[in-house]
């Protein structure tokens, strides 16, 4: 019994081990892909209420990277929302490791490799249509640093990132499992080989392209995190510095959600702001992106606006996704180019990048606040939406992260703020190859996995009811008190 008990704690302890330091706001990208494997090799081999409880404490255990996140997150108050996305995700988890259980005791593995990933992917997929907080901090989001996975997102979007990430190690488990043929493990093999070399097949090609015409781009953020101060004198003057002293051949360049704000009822936009960044815009030959701010009358809501380098007046965009002020709903270009604006949680949603890309937008400007130590996760999710639509990035992160990506999710200049000078700034040249599958048929792919995911239910349930779910005792490696 003992040497049973060990076997099945090591299974969940190995898979806590791999979420804690696979997922959250530092994943290592490598073991994500590992993280479900050891519970799913345990799953066939215990009884069902086993491997169900060792799934959700093994996910559980594993969200303890984010627990004090969560608790001092104003995004994702650990009570009851960040609670929720703990509990919900280890749920989540134990749904995928009883379906490939329930598949492998029939003796499809084939159905056990794909079915439980996709029910992973079909069950985050409703999450994202249904939070009114988006979706950030999923195995897609996990594989950040790893373009070659990214690449599948230009054909289903972060699903088929999703989905293959955990079908990588159900395909392994569904293989390695008692009880199943030489057959079925042959069949469950090729098509997971073939599964797994096309995706990276595709991504080396779509990285070997070339794209479009370059373009130079930057972004700016404070080193000391303020949110939506009072337009200064000396704060704009700050900024107007930097600007002045940007790489040669920028042509746009970002700053902050929240750089300004303004507790006026007027709503006209500070004279002492618009000024002198229509006149830096034009004296510097380049397209500004701030984020402002304005809490009171009629006119409130959180903005971005865009100086166009002519020193022409700025044109306003307001933030889609917002929790607490208006919502808005039109695309905002920078006058005269192919840069769409968005602001920070605005990419937490498929939309409105997706829009922006249908109208041939050719880089996403976004002006971002974060709480510091989530700055790497969230603007990967923006990345994900650059690749999703073949777009380059600039995110530009008050109290977090600035990442400038091209169109294939390749990080090309990134840095943290809180750095000893007034302001951080990061440069380069980006370019994307545009147009995607993912920009022209949208979540075709989640809703796919929505199909199988039902299809690997109804299959199972049959099964459970007539045989109870109860697995040959020559199948377990432990006794019945487990």
């Amino acid at each position: 019994m003992n040497k049973s008990f060990f076997a099945v704690a090591a299974g969940g302890a190995s898979s806590a081990f791999l979420f804690y330091f696979g997922t959250g706001l530092a994943p290592v990208a490598a073991l994500t892909w590992l993280a479900p494997l050891p519970v799913l090799l345990l799953a066939p081999r215990v009884r069902r209420g086993t491997a169900l409880v060792v799934a959700f404490c093994a996910y559980l255990l594993g969200t303890a990277n984010s627990w004090a996140f969560h608790l001092r997150s104003h995004d994702e108050p650990m009570v009851p929302v960040g609670l929720v996305i703990i509990l919900g995700t280890s749920l989540t988890f134990v749904l995928t490791v009883w379906l490939f259980r329930a598949l492998v005791a029939q003796g499809r593995a084939l159905p056990a490799a794909f079915c439980p990933a996709a029910a992973w992917t079909a069950v985050w997929f409703i999450v994202s249509a249904t939070s009114p907080m988006g979706l950030v901090g999923t195995f897609a989001n996990d594989q950040g640093d790893a373009p070659l996975v990214l690449q599948s997102a230009a054909v289903g979007g972060m699903w088929t990132v999703e989905f293959l990430v955990m079908f990588t190690p159900c395909a392994i488990a569904a293989l390695l499992s008692p009880g199943l043929t030489a057959g079925a493990r042959r069949r469950a093999a090729a098509v997971a080989v073939v599964v797994f070399a096309s995706a990276l097949g595709f991504g080396a090609l779509r990285l070997a392209g070339t794209g479009g015409a370059p373009q130079r781009v930057a972004a700016i953020a404070p080193n000391q995190f303020a949110w939506a101060p009072p337009v200064s004198d000396n704060r704009v003057a700050g900024y107007v510095h930097e600007i002045e002293h940007l790489p040669a051949g920028v042509r746009t360049v970002v700053l902050p959600e929240g750089a300004f704000g303004s507790d006026q009822a007027d709503p006209a936009d500070p004279t002492a702001l618009v000024l002198p960044m229509r006149r830096a815009a034009q004296v510097r030959g380049v397209d500004i992106v701030l984020g402002f701010v304005r809490t009171k009358g009629a006119d409130h809501g959180n903005f971005a606006l865009v100086f166009p380098a002519d020193g022409g007046n700025p044109v306003r965009y307001l933030k889609q996704h917002d929790l607490v002020s208006p919502r808005g709903h039109d695309l905002v270009f920078s006058p005269g180019t192919g840069t769409g604006v968005e602001i920070c949680a605005d990419l937490n949603f498929a939309r409105p990048s997706r829009d922006y890309g249908a109208e041939g937008a050719t880089l996403f400007a976004v002006p971002a606040a974060d709480n510091n130590e989530n700055g790497w996760q969230h603007s990967r999710t923006a990345m994900l939406r650059g690749v999703e639509n073949g777009i380059p990035v600039v995110w530009s992160g008050q109290n977090g992260t600035l990442v400038i990506s091209d169109g294939w999710g390749r990080v090309l200049a990134q840095a943290h703020t809180g750095g000893p000078g007034p302001f951080t700034t990061i440069a380069a040249e980006v370019r994307g190859p545009g147009g995607t599958v993912y920009g022209r048929l949208g979540d075709w792919f989640a809703w796919l996995c929505l199909v199988v995911a039902l299809g690997g239910l109804i299959a199972a349930l049959p099964f459970r009811l007539r045989r109870r779910d109860r697995l040959p005792a020559s199948r377990h490696i432990v006794g019945s008190d487990y």
